[in-house]
């Protein structure tokens, strides 16, 4: 899923037109995901084009006050902030935190060196499925989706990656993706990511950091989408019953974001 080439929306992605399976894809155009929308520039063609009605923002409220979001013309925004309960006992800096870590190897090993990045981030994943104040903004999203009289929506934390990328994964489960296509979706966000942090990356090894450890902690690898996925199957058994009892979602807001979001070939 290529990015759309937006000069002042990094990591933007349309969701659209990825594969569902027996001659079914995503509708294109009405739902997007990205990074942080503070560079956002409502003038550029690429962003005003795609006629954004709703901003979902899953960033913490530190991340928000740090860099606040443009809004396009004439959208709403929903704050949905994922990880609210989960930081104080994750282990993991919040993104806000990240080019203060990746300024620093030292601090950035001591704090998340040895594995321990990947780990928590396997544990931060888990809490996406399992948290109140994941369960709730979650919830929050996919009512947004749900609604009829909703236009198009696009959807964001800081980089576009984690709360953002398991997000995804769950609007793709429920249209029916299958596990490939919904795993090349979410690691499909390295590229531009990398790109986007690709100097402070630079700067972190020539002062002797470890380049797997800035790696972990600026990209997604499988088994991060794995250990939420895998928490899905533990607690709750499939995907539909996470969204159906794990996130109190209907079924008939799960219905009309099937009937809204797919397409079928002629």
């Amino acid at each position: 899923m290529p990015a759309i080439p937006a000069a002042t929306v990094a990591n933007l992605r349309d969701l659209g037109s990825l594969p569902l399976g027996e001659g079914r894809s995503v509708r294109p155009g009405r739902v997007f995901r990205s990074a942080q929308l503070d560079r956002l520039d409502p003038a550029e063609p690429l962003v005003a084009g795609l006629d954004i009605r709703t901003v979902v923002d899953f960033r913490t409220e530190t991340e928000r006050a740090d860099r606040p979001d443009h809004l396009p013309p004439g959208s709403r925004l929903l704050v949905a902030d994922v990880l609210a309960d989960h930081l104080a006992t994750s282990g993991l800096p919040p993104a806000a935190r990240l080019k203060q870590l990746l300024a620093d190897p030292a601090l950035a090993d001591k704090y998340l060196g040895g594995g321990r990045a990947q780990e928590a981030f396997r544990r931060t994943y888990r809490a996406f499925v399992s948290s109140d104040s994941a369960r709730a903004s979650y919830r929050a999203f996919l009512g947004e989706l749900g609604d009829p009289r909703t236009g198009p929506l696009l959807f964001h934390c800081t980089a576009g990656k984690d709360r953002t990328g398991w997000a995804a994964t769950i609007v793709l489960s429920l249209l029916g993706a299958d596990e490939e296509t919904v795993m090349a979706e979410y690691l499909s966000v390295n590229p531009a990511v990398r790109q986007a942090f690709a100097p402070m990356i630079e700067g972190f090894t020539a002062q002797g950091g470890d380049p797997e450890l800035a790696l972990a902690l600026i990209g997604v690898v499988p088994k991060y989408l794995e250990a939420a996925l895998d928490e899905v199957a533990v607690r709750h058994g499939s995907m539909e019953k996470y969204v159906r009892e794990g996130l109190g979602v209907p079924d008939e807001v799960t219905a009309v974001i099937r009937e809204r979001l797919t397409v079928y070939e002629a």
